[in-house]
This record gives C-alpha cells, structure tokens and sequence, in this order.
C-alpha cells in the first residue's frame, strides 16, 4: 500500500521579520497613485495640440517655400516638444 504523504506547507524563514498588521491593511486599502498631476496632463495636452497644429501647417500643395511652411509650422512643432518636457519635469506642488 502506498503510504499518504503529509501535504507541504510553506513555513516562515527564521530570522525574517513577520509581516505586521498595519502593512497588511495598506496592501488591501491601495489606491491607484499617478506620476503626474492634472496640471501636467493639461501642459501635455497643449503641447500635443501644438504639435498636431504645426504639423497642420506644413501640409498642402502651394507654394513649398511658404513662409508659413518653413518657418511658422517647425517653430509650432519644436514649442510643443519644448513644452511637453516641461510638462514632464515640472515638479507636483507640495501641499500646505
């Protein structure tokens, strides 16, 4: 007959700290953190905008050599890419 083997179960390692009360709570009460605020977001989505306007203005099929083409339309696109950084580094006001 074969003999019954008694089921494992996973025993704590000695010497490592038990898990206390209060970080079992905080695991179950997570709430989601974000990495930007809601003014960055708005900074970002205005420097998409900018981009998509720039880009805006380099289509068509006038003249190549438009000043609006060569000059305004990469100005636009290069303020978005400009603010869009300083949408990702500007730093989340610290609350009083």
């Amino acid at each position: 007959m074969a003999q019954q083997q008694k089921p494992l179960i996973a025993q704590p390692v000695k010497g490592a700290p038990a898990k206390s009360a209060q970080a079992k709570t905080s695991a179950t009460n997570h709430t989601p953190h974000f990495v930007f605020e809601k003014g960055n977001y708005r900074i970002f989505f205005v420097a998409i905008a900018l981009v998509i306007i720039g880009f805006a203005c380099m289509t068509g099929t006038t003249d190549i050599y438009d000043t609006r083409k060569i000059v305004i339309a990469p100005l636009l696109v290069l303020s978005g890419f400009v603010v869009g950084f300083f949408a990702i580094f500007k730093k989340p006001e610290t609350k009083a």
